[in-house]
């Protein structure tokens, strides 16, 4: 069982090495090295930001965090979702318990769509966020490389039923 509450910097070394090794799978993001905190910080909203931990061993499991997706005012109710787990806490609800926790405290803070953007062959990924309402908008081919490899990019969005209606 897991215990759900705010990110806090002292959380930082947990989250980089969570995020660390999602890098290392070549299947979560384009980055290819976690950035410092004071980056990583700038790049996501203060609220809400989480942290999955462990109910046993108190440490961190996972995390959840949101970006803008741009600084027009029209936007001001969209973010981008990032959802990390330790892959050793994989398969036991950790990633549904952020998601589902990340998706009622946008929805308290007014945003009234979140996309994410996910390679196609995240398939626990895609996965995750169709249960949790996402539905898939296109995919967005050759969007980037990575080790020099083109790669596509599937992405969904999840529309609030309470905000923005």
């Amino acid at each position: 069982m897991v215990r759900l509450r705010s990110l806090e910097p002292a959380d930082w070394p947990a989250v980089a090495a969570i995020y660390g090794a999602g890098i290392a799978t070549g299947e979560a993001t384009f980055d290819t090295a976690v950035p410092t905190w004071e980056r990583w910080s700038s790049e996501h909203l203060a609220h809400p930001r989480l942290v999955a931990v462990d109910g046993a061993g108190e440490g961190v499991v996972g995390w959840a965090a949101l970006s803008t997706v741009s600084d027009r005012c029209a936007y001001g109710g969209v973010a981008e979702v990032s959802i990390y787990v330790d892959p050793a806490a994989t398969g036991r609800g950790v990633g549904s318990a952020l998601l589902a926790r990340l998706v009622a405290d946008a929805e308290a803070a007014g945003l009234w769509t979140l996309q994410a953007g996910v390679f196609p062959e995240n398939t626990a990924s895609l996965s995750l966020h169709r249960r949790h309402g996402f539905r898939v908008v296109g995919t967005r081919e050759r969007l980037g490389q990575l080790a020099g490899k083109w790669r596509d990019v599937v992405l969904l969005e999840r529309r609030s039923a309470v905000v923005g209606r």
